[in-house]
């Protein structure tokens, strides 16, 4: 799709109050596309023993509900970021509310599987169009002095969104059905996009230059699909998927290639000069391909082994979402009085000793005594990690490039997310209809779950081993409050910033 560009002659820089009407209204705009897609990453795992009750799919297909999102969304979402500095932040973020909206909906009436699949894509399309813009619409349009509260206010809502997301996901599966999951975003966007259209003013980088790396995005994007499509099949292993597993390696060569001699990469390798960036990247790889996997089998454990409904399973969720609301600004403030090695060595060790605390999770298990010691300890494991992760990831290259940072990072965490959900089952020897049978299940998830736990020790094994304390003046994140269970914030990047790509 084809973005037109405006005039080169870009306005000053809009300087909004918060306090005033106009300010308010691009808060509640910005708020409602990032919750729109935050939710995204609670709300469908709830809904998935459903959908393959009413689809009559196997495990394959649940998979692919959630990977074919993620896909899309770790594939663009970079570029989604370039678009809007290049085109307008109001117009990218507008066109890809109206694009999750259009996915959703597809989703929502979607007759079979496949058809649902291919929605999925389409949705984490829109999501890498809206998720970069959210943050940076109100660093572009509200006045300087307003924005640190600002961001707290965005971040907070947003929180409180994803808190509730899980719990109203289960309600409507119970409710309504499986579909509303998926429809409720369409009057959320109807009402988002005429209100950033009135009354949120546009803004764009004046110094992006430069081409679009599409051969970049292509190439990841399909080596990442190969990738997880070899994983899913891989125990039929027929020549599509020994094929498609080559393939994928190869593609990620030639994205490596790519990046390297391309004069305006993605990706530009030369960011992974900072080894501290490298160190903080391969554990945010680890913990949240961990996370993913986590949180995508204890909702179906909890629903089919421990005869949850949607609704009791998704309110199951609810403290591992409070605690990082409530203290993840606080984890961060002692984050910077003591340095980010013990935090990230500490969080991912709470998360496993979280995560092998699900193994009690069983038929008839109680919530008070099988599953709310669980998601507390790994709330308190994901409140450590967090907020000192994101800051990390800011701190380890110059201040210029912290939002292109940061953006690769959160591509990283979903592209681990999709990876672990496609291999996850896979290691823990999970057959087509397992998730049908209780016995079945209950057996394949006591041996994900330390393969879980595994993932996060190794994690906290290279941040003691390699992360060191930030350099004085080093930059420091805006959002301070985050809730998604699927990646780490995403901070948008500076104005005029020469180095982010596109």
């Amino acid at each position: 799709m084809t973005v037109p560009a405006e005039s080169p002659d870009v306005p000053p820089e809009p300087a909004v109050p918060l306090a005033s009407a106009r300010g308010r209204w691009i808060l509640l705009a910005t708020v409602l596309g990032s919750t729109m897609a935050m939710l995204d990453s609670t709300v469908v795992n709830v809904a998935l023993p459903r959908i393959g009750e009413d689809l009559d799919a196997d495990l394959a297909v649940l998979q692919w509900t959630v990977n074919a999102y993620l896909l899309t969304l770790a594939g663009l979402i970079l570029v989604g970021g370039a678009l809007g500095d290049r085109f307008g932040r109001r117009r990218v973020f507008v066109l890809g509310t109206v694009w999750f909206a259009v996915g959703s909906l597809l989703c929502g009436i979607a007759p079979n599987a496949g058809v649902l699949v291919a929605a999925r894509a389409l949705q984490g399309v829109g999501g890498a169009l809206l998720t970069p813009g959210s943050l940076a619409l109100i660093q572009g349009s509200i006045r300087a002095g307003d924005r640190g509260r600002a961001v707290g206010l965005w971040s907070g809502l947003g929180g409180v969104g994803a808190a509730v997301g899980p719990f109203l996901g289960g309600w409507l599966v119970d409710g309504p059905g499986w579909r509303w999951v998926f429809l409720l975003n369409v009057p959320v966007a109807a009402l988002c996009v005429p209100v950033a259209l009135r009354h949120v003013p546009e803004s764009r980088d004046p110094q992006a230059h430069g081409r679009f790396d599409v051969a970049g995005a292509v190439l990841g994007a399909g080596a990442l699909g190969l990738v997880t499509y070899a994983l899913i099949e891989a125990s039929s292993g027929t020549a599509p998927v020994i094929a498609a597993a080559v393939g994928g390696v190869l593609l990620g060569a030639a994205f490596v290639w790519v990046e390297r001699h391309r004069a305006d990469p993605m990706v530009p390798p030369d960011i992974f000069a900072s080894r501290q960036f490298t160190a903080v990247n391969l554990v945010t790889l680890c913990v949240y391909a961990a996370f993913s996997g986590f949180f995508f089998l204890v909702v179906l454990q909890l629903q089919v082994v421990a005869g949850y409904s949607a609704l009791a399973a998704g309110a199951a969720l609810l403290p591992t979402t409070l605690l990082m609301l409530l203290l993840s600004a606080r984890s961060g403030e002692i984050g910077e009085r003591i340095g980010p090695r013990v935090p990230l060595t500490v969080g991912p060790l709470l998360c496993a000793a979280g995560t092998l605390l699900t193994l009690r999770i069983g038929p008839g298990a109680s919530y008070g005594g099988d599953v709310l010691p669980a998601m507390v300890v790994m709330g308190l494991g994901m409140v450590a990690l967090v907020a000192p992760l994101t800051a990390t990831v800011l701190s380890s290259v110059d201040p210029g490039r912290a939002g292109l940072a940061s953006g690769i990072n959160n591509a990283a965490a979903r592209a681990a997310g999709l990876l672990a959900v496609a291999a996850l089952p896979l290691l823990a020897g999970m057959g087509p209809e397992s998730y049908l049978s209780a016995t079945q299940f209950d057996a394949a998830f006591g041996r994900a779950m330390p393969w879980c736990a595994g993932a996060l020790v190794a994690g906290a094994a290279v941040a003691w081993a390699t992360v060191r304390s930030p350099a004085p003046g080093a930059c420091h994140p805006q959002c301070h409050t985050h809730c998604a269970l699927s990646s780490p914030p995403l901070e948008p990047r500076e104005r005029g910033d020469r180095t982010a790509p596109g």
